[in-house]
């Protein structure tokens, strides 16, 4: 956990939010005045980003009472009470919408990313994330989908060779993407994974002929196709299926035998989940 990384992200999600000053705050609410709410659940899921929330309060109130009462990755109903903080009330107002956009959001993709895990939770298959997230919170939505019990593939551009049919087709061959990535490699003295996107068994029997990845991508194959392509590779290399997977072709898919599979749908089509910050009377 970087808490740089999320330290900076709240820094930058209240100055959006409250920018030169919380006008109805600094009117309506002595500085003085202290409150506590109940973070309540309207919706059924699985639970995220608790430990974001007590971290935001804690930011504009270092004074704030923080009970964690459900951990992140539990499952939720309607009616579960999440947290309950006490702090200056114009921090709890002033924190309130940051954490429920933040919670809802990696909440949502918590819970699809669970509903995926559950599917082949009994097959050897790992399901993985993509790059297809929301700009500048991929850290978020790639903890959440780890919340769910899924996997993360690569974090950026960086840290993973990823060659695809673009690269391929700009390099004129399978081979030559490569055997350029390879030749980098040794150049700048790195040992990064290799994954290979390809898109027939033509393409695959040209990346079993050079070697030198990690991983082979059968992109948009066909079933039959898949689990013949996952037996030509046998145990030289590990396989992942990927292109419009949904929750209805994942086990499916699972069944060929291919050791990943990536789910662009973990992150871009999560719906997030209802939860309400509500203030105790006492």
């Amino acid at each position: 956990m970087n808490f740089d990384q999320i330290d900076a992200f709240i820094a930058a999600g209240l100055k959006e939010d409250i920018g030169t000053g919380d006008v109805t705050c600094l009117a309506c609410i002595p500085a003085s005045a202290r409150n506590r709410a109940r973070l309540l659940v309207k919706d059924e899921g699985v639970l995220a980003g608790v430990t974001i929330a007590e971290r935001i309060f804690k930011t504009l109130d270092p004074t704030a009472h923080f009970e964690k009462i459900l951990d992140d990755g539990t499952n939720i109903k309607y009616g579960d009470v999440a947290f309950i903080v006490e702090c200056h009330s114009q921090a709890l107002l002033q924190g309130e919408r940051l954490t429920l956009n933040t919670m809802q959001r990696m909440s949502g993709i918590a819970t699809i990313s669970k509903q995926y895990h559950d599917a082949v939770a009994d097959l050897p298959v790992k399901i993985l994330d993509t790059r297809k997230t929301t700009p500048l919170i991929r850290f978020l939505e790639k903890w959440a989908v780890r919340i769910g019990g899924c996997h993360n593939y690569r974090d950026g551009l960086y840290d993973w060779f990823m060659i695809k049919d673009n690269h391929t087709d700009a390099c004129g061959s399978i081979q030559a993407a490569i055997e350029r990535v390879d030749a980098y490699q040794q150049e700048k003295g790195l040992n990064l994974n290799v994954t290979v996107e390809v898109r027939n068994l033509e393409e695959l029997q040209q990346v079993l002929d050079t070697g030198k990845v990690t991983r082979i991508m059968l992109d948009n194959f066909q079933l039959e196709t898949m689990r013949e392509a996952v037996k030509i590779v046998g145990n030289r290399f590990e396989t992942e299926a990927s292109g419009g997977v949904t929750l209805d072709t994942l086990r499916a898919i699972a069944l060929t035998g291919v050791d990943y599979i990536s789910v662009g749908a973990l992150t871009h089509s999560a719906q997030s989940l209802d939860l309400s910050l509500k203030v105790l009377k006492d």
